[in-house]
């Protein structure tokens, strides 16, 4: 459209904003903010992922199995509850009270947006500045957002399993707990959500293609990962598994083990295997924008800038970091951007924190180790707080720079691991060593004691001076701690 023709737009803005999840929702803020007209596109106004289908949902059911498992466990610690039963419609139907009730907190915010800020459509590129609305208005903009989020993968194999197929999206819509569920994917989601239903009396099996559980590399972590899953959960890793539909509206999985060929039946089919940006229909060919090998947007990680463009693209849409305090800060950076374009900024990312929720948690904090790094490990198999609330199992592994002990990253398996890796990630951020945590107070019996062994084992390798005397001391009853 040319410059003349505007004046016939529906939408004249400084910046639109395609999609209302977290993402979207921080950039518009941020742009408003900054003192430009703003308008926010979205075809459904739903809720944000993590609302609805997401972090929410899936930590209501992990609730959920947490108190069955916590019931069923209780007879270690001596105490007889007798037989407790798992009343599966009771348990989605909190699960999807409570769900609405977050959804419905970000619908009030979205209603809550100044007058003629939102537009209730599908938008697809007409140009690098202009788009076009399935309701056949046009929105001309000095700069756009891409902040279409992502939607659950279905491969191939299992894309004709009609309704035995679930995702964690449809998941939460069941009225009852099935009876048996394969899952396929071994990932953070596919784990999470596996061991709650395990937890909740449903028969569980999990397959993926890959050797290792959550994206972990080799090593210790994962092994304890692995063995601590394997008591609830059948693991079938390092397969290609197929199914098929039954007569009985089920699925049968088939496999091969060590050359074995091996079959399982299951009520549901639940498919863990990621997700993808919503990209498709959002007419990418008329916006000017390089494309990678996946087909989506070419961009700048730090200012979310695709290439030299007015475009900018957040959150799940650009699939780097799909997390969402990242979609926040994403949609905030870009919204800046957006805003002053074409006066850019490159900001600093925080330091990463991934965090899987089954028990043992896992984390996943700051960088990888290199080279250059020096390992501390800590075993809760033997640590004593763990091992009186009967949850000594995991292995966490601190990284730190050889040359001074100033830690870099960790990967934490273990009870309770998700307060460990935001304590780590906020020291890792303040640039502290090895040293400066042991000279910090840590209260006996905690599990936070536990880290104890792992800074130590890392200021010896470094040769980084003993901590204080007085918060080095041994404690009575600190058996296994450190």
């Amino acid at each position: 459209m040319r410059l003349a023709e505007r004046i016939l737009t529906d939408f004249n803005v400084d910046v639109a904003i395609i999609g209302a999840g977290t993402a979207g929702l921080a950039a518009e803020r941020k742009a408003r903010a900054s003192g430009a007209r703003t308008l926010l596109i979205d075809p459904h106004f739903s809720g944000t992922t993590c609302a609805s289908v997401g972090c929410m949902p899936s930590k209501l059911l992990i609730a959920a199995g947490n108190a069955a498992h916590h019931a069923s466990a209780a007879g270690e610690f001596g105490i007889e509850a007798g037989p407790f039963k798992v009343n599966g419609p009771k348990v989605m139907q909190r699960v999807r009270r409570l769900r609405d009730d977050f959804v419905s907190g970000v619908k009030k915010q979205i209603a809550d947006l100044p007058d003629g800020v939102t537009v209730k459509a599908a938008a697809r590129f007409a140009s690098p500045t202009e788009l076009a609305l399935d309701d056949g208005r046009t929105v001309a903009a000095k700069a756009i957002v891409i902040a279409v989020g992502s939607s659950p993968v279905i491969p191939p194999p299992f894309e004709d399993l009609g309704d035995a197929v679930i995702t964690n999206e449809s998941l939460f819509e069941l009225e009852d707990l099935p009876a048996s569920v394969g899952v396929i994917g071994a990932g953070p989601l596919g784990l999470e959500l596996a061991q709650a239903l395990a937890r909740l009396g449903v028969h569980v099996a999990v397959f993926d293609k890959g050797a290792r559980l959550a994206g972990l590399e080799a090593g210790e972590p994962e092994t304890s990962l692995r063995e601590a899953l394997a008591k609830e959960l059948d693991l079938h890793l390092d397969v290609e598994p197929e199914a098929r539909r039954n007569g009985d509206g089920g699925v049968t999985i088939s496999w091969r083990d060590a050359g074995e060929a091996k079959e399982a039946h299951f009520d549901k089919l639940m498919v863990a295997a990621g997700r993808a940006p919503d990209l498709d229909g959002l007419g990418l060919e008329q916006s000017g924008l390089e494309l990678n090998e996946k087909g989506g947007p070419v961009f700048d990680a730090g200012t979310l800038q695709c290439g030299a463009s007015p475009v900018f693209i957040v959150g799940d849409a650009n699939g780097e970091r799909p997390i969402l305090h990242e979609a926040s800060k994403e949609g905030t950076i870009a919204g800046a951007n957006a805003a002053s374009f074409p006066d850019t900024k490159s900001f600093e990312r925080s330091t990463r924190l991934q965090i899987m929720f089954t028990a043992p948690n896992m984390a996943k904090v700051g960088a990888d180790p290199d080279k250059d790094t020096v390992v501390g490990k800590v075993d809760f198999a033997d640590q004593g707080r763990a091992r009186a609330m009967g949850v000594n199992q995991g292995v966490c592994e601190i990284y730190a720079k050889a040359q001074c002990g100033a830690l870099t990253g960790a990967t934490l398996v273990g009870p309770d691991a998700e307060h460990l890796a935001h304590l780590l990630c906020w020291e890792i951020e303040n640039g502290s060593k090895a040293s400066d945590l042991l000279n910090k107070p840590f209260y006996h019996p905690t599990l936070e004691e536990g880290l104890k062994t792992a800074l130590k084992q890392i200021c010896k390798d470094v040769g980084l001076p003993k901590p204080d005397s007085r918060d080095d001391a041994e404690l009575p009853g600190d058996f296994g701690s450190d």
